[in-house]
């Protein structure tokens, strides 16, 4: 145990000889969200669905008796944005009795999943292609079932006496998506699957190799165990069958060792980082990247350190802040643009997400990013598909502290890069991010803000 988590450990028992009689607790939730043949998938980016290989789910804790409910919710889907994130935050809300702020929903992004924009929805409904980005009734259905599930885990809560918090190191998983050339800007793009072996030879590059674990226990009884990893987490897709991929699966094999024990898994910053050194597509390589997942998983558990906590040992933060639009979008324009016939229509799809999310930034509207202090622990919720760096960055403002982040929150602004990215190339700077460099110093004062 480091100097630092010791202290923290002693400063948690010290305090909670005078905290006060009632406990801290926790109740754990999980709903189906399995979408039906038809659904599209990918925001109308991959065939429709046409089978289910793997259910989807949503899952998640309520902690209770540290002020106001607090919940995290982690979800089977490519991603959820603008008005359709305020929907399930507000649902989920509604359900724990808290408030839009204290609720965090995250996406684990598989590509052969279904999303959510109930407002692009509205505007492409317009022009005759309502239903064609997801389907809202679904969606709705959807939401309902995650509320309902946590309505009746708030009747079930179980008392926490302690924490854990764990890492362990993920061997032949993640790589960076972004290969550099000797000129400083990108020479490949290794996607999810990469065929090209030579592209699979380049280094490794910038990640994080660590899953981290935050568990909540009563007593020696495990309840809960939170996974937090970095990387897209498709191994092949666009086939039309429904699955949670590799990462779901590794929690699925987390289930199987821990009955009883409610896993949840959460993507990190994984926007430029994919499994792409270590997949060639080969459908077999699916449930080999679970089994290594699934391995740091165990380790990271196994290896934990427990801290003993009450209320006063939890605090949650909320930093709003507005995002920079990227000056390829402007509301006006992409109207035009989702309005045109001759326009793909996949491209009218995309283009109305980006439409959403500009009346977003044009109107000064501010997305909430926030964070869970409970014991030693610091646990970031962060938009879009963040790039590691941010990762990484957070981690060097406590590097005393355990400092887990969850990405792919609200969906709306796309890919989210570094400045320097931005100058770079690349397909995650191009129009799938919908902020501009200045994105960078909005996100970094304000984790630091909320890591105080």
């Amino acid at each position: 145990m480091t100097r630092s988590l010791a202290l923290a450990a002693c400063l948690l028992s010290a305090g909670s000889l005078g905290a006060a009689d009632a406990p801290l607790r926790v109740a754990t939730f999980d709903a189906d969200v399995t979408c039906p043949p038809g659904t599209p998938l990918c925001d109308g980016l991959c065939p429709p669905a046409k089978e289910v290989v793997d259910p989807l789910t949503a899952r998640g804790v309520v902690i209770l008796g540290a002020g106001r409910p607090i919940v995290l919710c982690a979800m089977d889907w490519v991603g959820v944005g603008n008005s359709g994130y305020d929907g399930f935050r507000d649902a989920l809300a509604r359900a724990a009795g808290t408030s839009r702020e204290r609720v965090a929903v995250h996406c684990l992004h598989p590509h052969d999943t279904p999303g959510c924009d109930f407002e692009a929805d509205e505007v492409l409904a317009a022009y005759g292609l309502g239903g064609k980005l997801f389907d809202p009734a679904f969606a709705r259905k959807a939401i309902e079932r995650v509320a309902a599930a946590v309505a009746r885990a708030v009747q079930h809560p179980r008392t926490v006496t302690h924490i854990g918090v764990g890492k362990a190191k993920v061997e032949k998983v993640a790589s960076t998506r972004r290969v550099m050339g000797p000129d400083g800007r990108v020479k490949y793009v290794r996607y999810s699957a990469t065929r090209d072996a030579k592209i699979r030879s380049e280094p490794e590059g910038l990640i994080d190799p660590f899953v981290q674990i935050l568990s909540f226990w009563d007593g020696d009884t495990p309840l809960a165990s939170l996974s937090y990893y970095a990387t897209h987490p498709q191994s092949y897709y666009g086939q039309g069958g429904v699955t949670c991929d590799f990462p779901g699966l590794a929690r699925g094999l987390r289930d199987k060792a821990l009955p009883g024990v409610l896993h949840l898994h959460f993507d990190g910053a994984g926007g430029n980082v994919t499994a792409g050194k270590y997949n060639d597509g080969n459908p077999a390589n699916r449930m080999i990247l679970a089994q290594r997942l699934a391995e740091g998983m165990r380790e990271a558990y196994e290896h934990q350190q427990k801290f003993q906590v009450t209320p006063v040992a939890v605090e949650w933060r909320v930093q709003p802040v507005a995002l920079p639009l990227s000056k390829l979008y402007n509301s006006k324009d992409l109207k035009a643009q989702v309005a045109d016939e001759k326009t793909p229509t996949n491209r009218r799809l995309q283009l109305a997400r980006a439409l959403v999310w500009a009346r977003r930034c044009e109107a000064g509207e501010k997305i909430d990013l926030t964070c869970l202090r409970i014991g030693p622990a610091y646990v970031l919720h962060m938009p879009g598909e963040l790039f590691v760096e941010y990762q990484l960055a957070a981690q060097r403002m406590r590097p005393d502290s355990p400092v887990l982040m969850a990405a792919y929150g609200d969906y709306g602004p796309g890919y989210i890069g570094t400045a320097v990215a931005y100058t770079q190339g690349g397909y995650e700077t191009g129009p799938v991010s919908r902020v501009m460099p200045g994105v960078e110093g909005v996100l970094m004062k304000a984790m630091r803000e909320l890591l105080r």
